[in-house]
């Protein structure tokens, strides 16, 4: 079905008080204009993820300082506090439009308000278990702007048209002894797609763990929380194919193959009537520490995969290590359940993949150094497997 307007569900444009396009101008033949909006996929165990947003700043040089010239902004006055959580299934907070120079921009800042005496919680994270809101310490964020690198062509006289992905599960990261909440970003640059996937996932089966996600080779594409009804919709998400998985709490991995993606469409993976209910599945527990010289160790994220039969490979859980370096992962030991996509109104006819039954792999990455794996034992039912990595 074709993906209307109303679709997009945005929460409302952001009062943007300033366009600034510092060392370009605006309005001449050599420039297009850029337009951003701000989404999130799910995050673990929180009710609330809030950041203050001040503005964006893009540069044509990935490597350019905070005071050197060239940066264009999208200023917001005043600053705007935005839950990420609220940002799933398609929803998107517009952030603003600017002119810029025509060519390639490469690096992309968000700038957020400090914590201060009088907003001691501009960024904080609200638990889901105690409904505790405590403070996220974002100290890049507060000075020059949480860093992630873009690859965008603004062309002259035309609109570049792109969505901010603030992956929130992945960018609160637990400070360790000091008991402090760190916002490490975990920011994704992709043009505004009208293209996705939407679907059922039986009601019962949704808690704050459920995650459905578009993947390619194992790595996440795009992820959401299914809504308490059970629908979700995976959008932006580029034209391709894609393997759909969802994860959940004590459930069974439920995966579906070679979901096709098209232009300007919302592929629909199932109805209502054939919503997707993975079995209850027994649990082990992977877990282990990241250490080194290397700098930033810190900085790890472990992902969690399976190959399952035939050589698909799906990330069933992934974050980053907390402050200790520490990371834990309650795991699935049932075989996943994996059915070939087949266009509605056929059904879903799922099978169990016996010969990846509590099989996995754990991926280390570090920025700037080869991935680290491991293949696991089989992981059995209240099991615990450890496994430390150490960079370089």
């Amino acid at each position: 079905m074709k993906l209307l307007q109303s679709l997009r569900l945005a929460l409302g444009g952001l009062l943007v008080a300033g366009l600034a396009a510092c060392g370009g101008g605006g309005g001449g033949a050599s420039n297009g204009t850029l337009r951003l909006a701000l989404t999130d996929a799910p995050a673990c165990g929180y009710d609330a993820v809030n950041v203050t947003i001040e503005k964006v700043r893009v540069h044509k040089s990935d490597s350019a300082g905070d005071a050197d010239g060239g940066w264009a902004e999208i200023v917001l006055n005043p600053a705007r506090r935005v839950n990420l959580l609220d940002l799933t299934n398609g929803v998107l907070d517009e952030l603003g439009q600017t002119p810029l120079p025509a060519g390639k921009y490469t690096q992309l800042r968000l700038v957020l308000a400090a914590n201060t005496g009088s907003t001691p919680l501009a960024n904080s994270v609200v638990f889901t278990d105690t409904k505790a809101e405590v403070a996220l310490k974002t100290p890049s964020g507060q000075q020059s702007g949480l860093k992630t690198n873009i690859d965008i062509d603004i062309a002259p006289n035309r609109l570049a048209d792109f969505v901010l992905d603030f992956d929130a599960c992945k960018s609160v990261v637990y400070a360790g002894t000091s008991g402090q909440y760190l916002l490490k970003p975990v920011l994704t640059m992709i043009p505004r797609y009208i293209s996705g996937v939407s679907g059922f996932v039986n009601a019962s089966v949704v808690n704050g763990t459920t995650t459905v996600s578009l993947q390619q080779g194992g790595v996440i594409i795009k992820s959401t929380t299914p809504r308490s009804d059970g629908t979700f919709l995976l959008q932006p998400v580029a034209p391709g194919s894609y393997t759909l998985v969802l994860t959940g709490s004590g459930r069974a991995t439920a995966v579906v193959t070679s979901v096709p993606v098209v232009t300007d469409t919302v592929t629909a993976l199932n109805t209502s009537g054939t919503a997707l209910n993975p079995a209850v599945s027994a649990t082990g527990t992977v877990n282990g520490t990241v250490s080194g010289t290397a700098p930033l160790v810190l900085d790890t994220l472990v992902r969690a995969q399976q190959i399952l039969t035939g050589g698909t490979t799906v990330e069933v859980a992934g974050r980053f290590v907390d402050g200790l370096g520490n990371y834990a992962y309650l795991l699935p030991v049932d075989a996943p359940q994996v059915a070939p996509y087949v266009a509605v109104p056929g059904p879903l006819v799922f099978a169990a993949d016996a010969g990846a039954a509590g099989k996995y792999t754990l991926r280390a990455s570090l920025a700037g150094f080869a991935d680290k794996t491991a293949i696991l034992p089989v992981l059995t039912s209240g099991a615990t497997i450890t496994t430390n990595f150490t960079f370089p």
